[in-house]
């Protein structure tokens, strides 16, 4: 993934050390165990009495998409496979016994009820969200190629001076944003590579390492909530936010930003108190030595004039009509037609994200088309619970879930059925900010989980940077994780009441 960057290698021993662990004899064992048990799962909830689910009127489709979700919901937690090979078998599963083109036996019966379009369960790979993450990996790719993200890196940094803490806060700003808008894997492998250096001069008795270690993967957590493409929890909740046949709020990537680039301003500066603190330098001034500029010649000027642009309609796409994913295909055609992106690079769009994010649009597009999402609203009294408890209890399951699996895949599995308790609340959320406030909270609870090495890549790439313990990055991400959520619901629903969403 992005080879062009600079840290690669540091991604690179990242994804070799998760192989050798994923395959070792003892993991394989443990997954066998694990994939019977999410078959005998599935398989009951596929051949249970109806009756048993509570839910009036439920057909056999809709009951077999149920089992579908608990097999996404197990295979995704247990980490059986990987979260984009889960994703395929859902969009797999649902073609064969859900939709029109499904194995014909499977597809007869008594209360079978209507099969899936076909097509419009393969379309769930090209949603224009999709392609807004697609805009976004071209970006990324086309700054590394011409050394524009080391070359702002270097100048962005400048600024800050040699004083140690104001150096760290330099970091801390730099990464969280260049996470808006590029993988915040690839941010953070950037800009631990420009700290190589840096931690080469400080004393190993100081706290100061510790400190710029953990400023890396804390920025670019928390930055990726920035922009809609900052993270894929943005992107998902943007989806349901704005579906025509949905929700259909029609919020644009400028009015997002407008309320949570200040977010993300207050929490990074915030985690510049807490780092300080808590990690104190001994060495007060630092040298920094960037290596790494622009690469000249006429493809970093139509890189640099593109980005701009495209950043410039994506924060006025409600003043030209265009909408952020017609906008993100924009640098796509530049940068094809220009040749400043080549067939080899689009081997390093991050597909498997794509894939992953998919298959949680089809299992969406199967609870709603399918009728069931409408018999579960009648059958179960959403009404009826608090606003407040769907809100608590929302943000809670997806921080925990986001600590252990992809944060992605805790998105694609809670926001359709958010989706759907939302709409069945209606008005009743009001008393809370309304539906953004439930959707957008658990992108920002995604975002806030940073616990373990585990949780996130720029965590991982971090700690083996061997200057952070176990605990250490426990204590941090608690805080933050809690502070960020904190903030961020508030402002949420500040933002519901003054009706600005």
């Amino acid at each position: 993934m992005f080879k062009s960057f600079y840290g690669f290698h540091l991604v690179e021993a990242y994804h070799k050390a998760h192989h050798e662990r994923k395959y070792h004899p003892d993991t394989i064992n443990k997954k066998f165990i694990k994939a019977l048990f999410v078959l005998i799962v599935t398989l009951f909830l596929w051949n249970a009495p109806s009756y048993m689910f509570g839910i009036q009127n439920i057909t056999v489709i809709q009951q077999r998409i149920i089992a579908i979700f608990a097999f996404a919901t197990l295979m995704w937690v247990l980490e059986v496979v990987s979260s984009w090979a889960t994703s395929v078998a859902i969009i797999v599963m649902m073609l064969l016994f859900t939709s029109t083109s499904g194995i014909n036996f499977m597809m007869e019966g008594d209360n079978l009820g209507a099969p899936l379009p076909y097509k419009n369960i393969m379309a769930s790979f090209a949603d224009p969200v999709i392609m807004l993450f697609i805009g976004g990996f071209v970006l990324a790719i086309a700054a590394a190629k011409t050394g524009l993200d080391a070359y702002l890196a270097k100048v962005l940094l400048k600024p800050f001076g040699t004083k140690s803490e104001n150096v760290l806060l330099g970091f801390i700003l730099i990464t969280g944003l260049f996470s808006m808008f590029i993988s915040n894997t690839a941010t953070a492998a950037m800009m631990l590579t420009f700290l190589t250096p840096v931690f080469k001069q400080l004393p190993p008795e100081g706290k100061g390492r510790i400190a710029l270690a953990m400023s890396i993967p804390v920025a670019a957590n928390l930055g990726g909530m920035g922009t809609p493409i900052g993270t894929p929890p943005n992107t998902i909740a943007l989806k349901y936010l704005n579906d025509p046949e949905g929700l259909n709020m029609g919020l644009g990537f400028g009015q997002w930003m407008l309320f949570m680039l200040p977010l993300v301003a207050i929490l990074l500066f915030i985690s510049w108190i807490l780092l300080r603190k808590m990690f104190p330098f001994t060495q007060k001034k630092i040298e920094l030595e960037i290596e790494g500029g622009m690469k000249p010649g006429k493809n970093t000027k139509i890189v640099i004039v593109t980005f701009f642009v495209t950043v410039a309609l994506w924060l006025t796409d409600k003043l030209t009509g265009i909408n952020s994913y017609t906008v993100a295909l924009i640098p796509f055609l530049v940068f094809a037609m220009t040749g400043v992106i080549t067939k080899y690079d689009l081997e390093e769009i991050n597909w498997s994200v794509l894939w992953m994010v998919a298959g949680g649009f089809a299992l969406g597009y199967g609870l709603n088309e399918s009728g069931l999402a409408a018999n579960a609203v009648e059958s179960i009294p959403f009404g009826d619970f608090s606003p407040l408890f769907i809100l608590i209890l929302s943000g809670i399951i997806c921080y925990l879930l986001s600590n252990f699996i992809s944060n992605s895949a805790t998105a694609a599995l809670l926001m359709p059925i958010l989706a759907v308790v939302c709409t069945a609340m209606g008005s009743k959320l009001d008393a809370i900010g309304g539906t953004p406030t439930i959707l957008i909270g658990v992108a920002i609870a995604a975002s806030s989980a940073m616990i373990l090495p585990v949780s996130t890549p720029p965590n991982a790439l971090a700690f083996s940077t061997n200057f952070i313990h176990q605990n250490e990055m426990v204590k941090v991400g608690l805080i933050m994780g809690i502070i960020s959520m904190v903030v961020g619901y508030a402002l949420l629903y500040v933002i519901g009441q003054l009706g600005l969403i």
